[in-house]
């Protein structure tokens, strides 16, 4: 039995292909997490992709670090296009969500390779200065990986 759900308006579901290049192009999201007491959790945070798995780095502590410690499930939402169309009574949109396991990275290497696709994503081309921010920061910093399971993208009707 799959443990997700199909996406019940099936004709605006997205290829995956292009759940993917909207994965690519954005730049940050809310990461939903099981927090404290049960509540849900969700942060917005940025993050980078790369063959199937999102990014993202945390302070060594805080509510964030807790729940991924107690819960490695999390699903992760990015909205690409959100144009209100007030007449119509609609938004044209086009969002991702991706569910998957969640986990702090141990793995001194992965951690740095991690840390390395974060800074050439949001500061491309700047080998010198990521590579002394990163001897100067990486060690007071967490690198978490979303092991994706499931990736469903969505279109206003109007889109598709």
């Amino acid at each position: 039995m799959n443990e997700f759900r199909e996406m019940r308006r099936k004709r605006q579901q997205l290829p995956e292909a292009e759940s993917i290049a909207i994965l690519q192009k954005a730049t940050s999201g809310t990461l939903a997490l099981l927090g404290d007491n049960g509540y849900p959790y969700a942060v917005p945070i940025s993050y980078v992709y790369a063959e199937g798995h999102l990014y993202f780095h945390s302070a060594l502590s805080g509510h964030k670090v807790d729940a991924i410690r107690s819960c490695d499930k999390a699903s992760f939402c990015v909205i690409e296009q959100d144009n209100v169309h007030p007449e119509e009574y609609t938004t044209y949109y086009r969002s991702v969500i991706a569910f998957g396991r969640i986990h702090i990275i141990e793995d001194e290497d992965e951690k740095l390779k991690t840390a390395r696709l974060l800074g050439d994503r949001y500061n491309p081309n700047h080998e010198e200065s990521l590579l002394k921010e990163l001897e100067n920061g990486l060690r007071r910093m967490l690198m978490i990986r979303l092991d994706i399971e499931h990736l469903t993208g969505k279109a206003a009707k109007e889109l598709v």
